[in-house]
């Protein structure tokens, strides 16, 4: 009783072409092959190696001495 037998999808799917006609669920099929498409796409691009930089990478030694204290903070100027 609780599966659906074959003339039950048959029904039901007469009924769905009824109220959405053959070109709206094809453009809708299309649409959503476009979606999976642009996210295998995304995908991809996200795996490949990024290009070598331009300029060289930039980075902070934490073990550095400070150079000069600030002197302005915390005064007021005048």
């Amino acid at each position: 009783m609780g599966s659906l037998s074959i003339w039950h999808w048959i029904v039901v799917i007469a009924v769905v072409l009824l109220l959405f006609g053959r070109g709206k669920i094809s453009d809708l099929m299309g649409d959503v092959a476009q979606g999976i498409k642009a996210f295998k796409k995304g995908m991809q691009d996200d795996t490949k190696e990024p290009e070598k930089p331009a300029e060289p990478v930039k980075t902070i030694d934490h073990n550095a001495a400070p150079t000069a204290a600030r002197t302005d903070v915390g005064s007021k100027a005048v």
